[in-house]
């Protein structure tokens, strides 16, 4: 006993006595942060604009756990692996942080045998990045994601994907914005007549991803340099991925004698067209790009891909605005529900995920900037009283109004000063007191006070409920 009890003095003198020398750090773990009550609730506004949208197409909401199997992870992002985030081994399952929603849907897709759904989910996600965090990345994040799955007729699905996008962009007024497209046959069938390798798509296909951070000089020579790629195949890839356009630049590929010999490439020209032809129906052509230099990263895209960036005109004399960020993406993936599925039985699916993240930190910035005042509780009323000893008839106030579903609020205080109710209403944007005196009690009336204007109404007892909806429904 004597040795054991040694050996705990001497760990706990190793852990430092009580006399406060071990400094406790205040702080939220790397690549993470807190939201106060203001930014929350800029938060619900972009959050409820994307679910107002989500549902208004018609979409049922799933959800799924925060980890899955290591395995269920592993293999279906490419290069970006790297980043998911392993749990130590609990009870003999591998377990990792989810790294996006898209691949637990397939996973629940399949588990389920669902062939047709049209889903939403909006929930955390973690990577194991080394964050910019001033850039709105960081390692646990929402995605709020948008799916279609099912066998259906071409580049419809897909359609209403872009639309969706268009709308949530067009709500939230962040500016200018463009949504790239382009189709992954499409840039495996440039590859191919390129002379890039079969082994080679993949690993050329992230550096083609980086054109939008880094000019074409630095990604032929990482292709060259790092990939082994040779210089007249990424010469040839070079002349397509400077490309965008609309229908035009569509047309002119389909004649384009190297790509329109490859079957690939062919069939994802003749998707795009169809897709174009839709989204001239909805209207948006306007801020949508064809572009040969989108590639996303992602390993499971199997047709089209698309990402909406926004733009940001950086002053008069330039005719290009540049773009500040990607704020929203996806595409379509065949092959995933199939990996999960024992018998191999593919579901097609399409999709699209909003990037809350730097949404929220361009609408926060503005509202730094304009100092605009945001309320960060939605109370209708606070229950006031001008003399002393009423905080009973408060309580019973309250209650009546918190039973009818107004919201209310009283200050805990047993007779605090007219003043000091009224500036509490100023200060969280209240609009309206219910106001509480001897007289009114014995008239049965409640003096109803609006905060903005200052004037004032007695309202009889039981119409006071009608009489607050009324108002605050303006």
């Amino acid at each position: 006993i004597a040795k054991e009890v040694a050996k705990l003095l001497e760990m706990k003198a190793q852990l430092g006595g009580d006399e406060g020398k071990h400094k406790f750090v205040l702080k939220t773990p790397k690549g993470t942060r807190d939201y106060s009550p203001k930014q929350m609730a800029i938060r619900e506004r972009v959050f409820n604009a994307i679910i107002t949208c989500f549902k208004r197409h018609g979409a049922e909401v799933i959800d799924t756990p925060v980890f899955e199997l290591k395995e269920t992870l592993m293999g279906k992002y490419g290069e970006d692996s790297k980043l998911i985030y392993d749990l130590k081994d609990q009870g003999g399952e591998l377990l990792s942080l989810r790294y996006d929603l898209t691949v637990p849907f397939a996973r629940y897709l399949a588990m389920n045998k669902i062939t047709n759904i049209k889903r939403y989910h909006i929930a955390k996600v973690y990577r194991r990045d080394n964050p910019a965090m001033t850039r709105g990345r960081y390692r646990e994040f929402y995605q709020c994601d948008f799916d279609i799955a099912g066998q259906f007729d071409p580049m419809i699905p897909d359609a209403e994907c872009l639309k969706i996008v268009h709308e949530i962009l067009s709500d939230l007024q962040l500016g200018d914005f463009l949504i790239k497209v382009n189709d992954r046959r499409i840039l495996d069938g440039m590859f191919a007549v390129c002379g890039v390798p079969d082994s080679k798509f993949r690993t050329i296909c992230s550096s083609v991803d980086k054109l939008d951070k880094m000019p074409w000089e630095e990604v032929r020579s990482e292709m060259v340099g790092e990939k082994g790629l040779s210089p007249e195949a990424a010469d040839r890839i070079g002349e397509y991925v400077q490309l965008h356009g609309g229908l035009d630049l569509i047309e002119q590929l389909l004649q384009d004698p190297r790509l329109s010999q490859n079957k690939l490439a062919k069939e994802g020209l003749g998707d795009m067209k169809l897709l174009f032809e839709y989204l001239t129906l909805f209207g948006i052509t306007g801020k949508i790009s064809f572009d040969l230099s989108l590639a996303r990263g992602l390993d499971y895209y199997t047709g089209v891909i698309f990402e909406a960036v926004l733009l940001q005109q950086e002053n008069d004399h330039v005719e290009e605005p540049v773009s500040v960020g990607s704020v929203a993406g996806g595409g379509r993936y065949d092959g995933l529900v199939g990996m999960f599925d024992p018998k191999g039985r593919k579901v097609p699916c399409v999709g699209v995920s909003i990037g809350i993240e730097r949404i929220f930190s361009i609408l926060e910035q503005r509202v730094e900037a304009s100092e605009e005042k945001i309320r960060t509780t939605e109370t209708q009323v606070l229950v006031a009283s001008a003399q002393k000893k009423l905080l009973e008839e408060r309580l019973k106030l309250i209650s009546e109004l918190w039973d009818a579903g107004i919201k209310a609020e009283v200050l805990y205080k047993k007779n605090p000063k007219l003043l000091n109710q009224l500036q509490y209403c100023e200060e969280t944007g209240i609009p309206l007191v219910a106001i509480v005196g001897e007289q009114e009690l014995k008239d049965g009336v409640v003096k109803l006070r609006v905060v903005a204007t200052r004037e004032e109404v007695s309202v009889r007892r039981e119409s006071l409920v009608e009489e607050i909806r009324m108002r605050t429904s303006r």
